[in-house]
Formats: structure tokens, sequence, C-alpha cells
């Protein structure tokens, strides 16, 4: 649309259950908040106006963030989403144990987090393609939402320019009968047939209740 969010980070994502009656399945959607920073693409932050060393929060902030003048891109985003896609494959923050001086340094350096080696190919190679460092060849979001990591039927060709085209990536959680929840709850009747003496029989053919409870 033409703005820049400069704030991306997994505390302004917002996910929304969405439950279908029919199939059991739950969706979320997917939304973000926070647009305190956002500005028009191609513009100069109002961050770097009142010297601030970096636009958005260090842990997520992109090589662009900690220089002085550049204007902001698209693309400072996608390196944004490359940072909250590496925590959640890894299970920790982006440039975790390191101060804010420290991530500066390492950007203007040309460094970016380290990707663990327990992260899956698809996700290590989507997470590279978001830390390219030069902006441009980090594509475009139109792109990156046909990489194998967000699905792996389609693959990336060409440069990626902004086709317009819109798709929706969704995480399906199958949730359990209801019939087999409310199970336990109820009484059961139970008839034991036994073919041995008659005194047992007069006792055993009565039916008898019995209730299960929760292990």
């Amino acid at each position: 649309h033409g703005y820049v969010h400069c704030d991306l980070k997994p505390e302004n994502l917002l996910l929304f259950p969405r439950h279908d009656q029919e199939t059991r399945f739950c969706s979320y959607e997917l939304k973000i908040s926070d647009f305190g920073l956002t500005i028009k693409a191609g513009e100069e932050s109002v961050c770097w106006e009142t010297k601030s060393p970096f636009v958005g929060t260090p842990l997520y902030m992109s090589p662009e963030s900690v220089r002085d003048g550049t204007t902001v891109e698209k693309t400072l985003d996608l390196w944004s989403l490359g940072c909250v896609v590496l925590e959640m494959c890894a299970g920790k923050h982006p440039w975790s144990g390191f101060s804010v001086d420290d991530i500066k340094s390492r950007l203007l350096c040309g460094k970016a987090p380290e990707i663990p080696e327990t992260v899956p190919c698809d996700a290590r190679k989507f997470v590279e393609k978001c830390f390219a460092r030069k902006p441009e060849e980090r594509g475009s979001a139109s792109e990156l939402l046909l990489h194998p990591f967000l699905n792996g039927e389609r693959k990336v060709d060409g440069a990626g320019g902004g086709g317009g085209e819109r798709r929706r990536v969704g995480l399906r959680i199958r949730k359990p009968p209801e019939r087999f929840e409310d199970i336990a709850k109820k009484s059961l009747k139970l008839k034991i047939i036994s073919s041995k003496s008659s005194q047992f029989k007069r006792v055993s053919n009565k039916p008898q209740k019995v209730k299960i409870g929760r292990p």
C-alpha cells in the first residue's frame, strides 16, 4: 500500500482464531498493529530527523535503520520479517546477548543475525533472502509469498516486481470432535453376562451404572 511499518516484531503481530463448525478446523488471521513509526516508502524517517540511532526495535532493525539520512523503503520491513521468522524457528531473539551498540556495529559491518543449523532448509533460505545485504536483493513481499517456505508447491521465479497478487497463508489446527471431549462426563450403563452359577446371574443381570472419570 506504499507504506513502511518500520517496527515489525512479534509484539506487533496479532493472531485471531477462526473456528469452522463443520470441519472442526481452526485457522488464524494475522493482523499488524502499532503504526506509530509508519511512513510512506521513499521518505526519511522522523527518527533520523531527531538523530535516533535506529528506526524500530534494535533486535529487528535492518542495516538501513542505522544509516543517518537514508530514505526508508519497503525492503526495510522484509529484513524485520526475516528476524521474526528466525525467532520462530530458533526459539530465541535474533542478536540475543548483544547490546544495542554491538548490534549497530555489526549491521554497519554487513553482518546479519546468525541462523542456527537446526533451522529447516526452506526456512533458512527464506530468512537468508530477507537478510540480503543489498535491499533490492530481498525482492518484494509478493515474491516472498511464493517462496517454498510458505508455499511448497510453487517456486520463486523472476525478480518479483509489484505484481499486485494477494495470497493468504493459513495455519490450520485440527480440533478433536466434541463427542470425544464430553464422553467422560456421562454415566454409562454396563451389563455383565456370565455363564457360571445362577446365583451370580441373578446379581449380574441387573444393569449397573458405571461413571467414567477423566484420567
